[in-house]
């Protein structure tokens, strides 16, 4: 009863006035503000502050420079992950797995009953195919507790980026098993690369009360007034490395990884519901 009315009330709240009002408040800089959403959400969401460089609340003059905090190198494979294999793909957030597996004649699952075409969730023509139509995707949700910065799965030469308007629906396992087609309704920036294994994306996909989303090239991309806007790299495109950060989310939300080599599976471990981390590997690649 009490899903099917936080659900309900998903397709009444104004998503973008209460996601904007939010962003204004985290990104504020008065001390007493910042301080008081700072130590209240550390304390509700039991965030391991341990791990982060300034493990202190006051070093941080905003609740968004505490919440795109950098973590201190040696608590995460990153640097373990540089040994591995050059087409070993590692994962790109903290958080969990939603779902994994190959894509389905275009096809990709979200929850029981409900899919979305690659072609919709990329932007494009939704009955288009795309190049990874029979490739494969791995949805990872990031909670409000975890580190939210974005790193390369794979390295890779970026060749475009989309912003892609929608709606903000809040992207928890209980609207992910509700609301069809939710990460191809959402607010989103398709971010793809050449890589030596081909075409692969990350999707950075918006929710309610993500104030906004940023990539390390552009900047602040989402939120963005008007439609699907495309950004074509030829020249002096970026290139990056496996592990290079590459965006951020400024509040919490998913990430979809798209591919289309089905040759290298990913790990048997990739189960809905794995606690995952930045750096772990996420295909079955020999990593002794």
């Amino acid at each position: 009863m009490l899903k099917s009315l936080f659900v309900a009330l998903q397709y009444s709240l104004p998503h973008h006035g209460l996601s904007r009002l939010v962003g204004r408040l985290a990104h504020s800089e008065r001390r007493w503000l910042a301080q008081w959403l700072i130590r209240g959400f550390a304390r509700r969401f039991k965030v391991d502050m341990s791990e982060a460089v300034q493990p202190e609340p006051e070093a941080y003059s905003s609740f968004n420079e505490f919440f795109t905090r950098p973590l201190r190198p040696e608590v995460r494979p990153l640097a373990q992950a540089a040994q591995w294999p050059a087409d070993t793909m590692i994962c790109p957030v903290d958080g969990a797995v939603s779902q994994a597996g190959r894509i389905d004649q275009g096809t990709i699952f979200q929850a029981k009953g409900h899919q979305f075409t690659t072609a919709a969730l990329l932007g494009r023509s939704p009955t288009g195919p795309t190049e990874y139509d029979q490739g494969r995707f791995a949805t990872l949700y990031l909670s409000p507790r975890d580190y939210h910065r974005i790193h390369m799965p794979f390295a890779g030469t970026l060749r475009r980026m989309t912003f892609v308007p929608g709606r903000l629906f809040s992207v928890n396992p209980t609207t992910t098993e509700r609301v069809p087609a939710l990460f191809a309704r959402n607010e989103r920036v398709v971010c793809e690369f050449d890589t030596a294994q081909g075409p692969a994306a990350l999707v950075l996909v918006g929710a309610m009360i993500v104030a906004s989303i940023a990539t390390t090239w552009a900047g602040t991309v989402a939120p963005r007034k008007g439609g699907i806007a495309r950004w074509d790299y030829t020249q002096d495109a970026p290139v990056f490395s496996r592990g290079d950060e590459m965006g951020r989310f400024l509040l919490g939300s998913t990430v979809v990884m798209l591919t289309a080599d089905s040759d290298h599976p990913w790990t048997d471990t990739l189960a809905p519901g794995k606690p995952v981390q930045v750096g772990e590997p996420l295909s079955a690649q020999d990593t002794r």
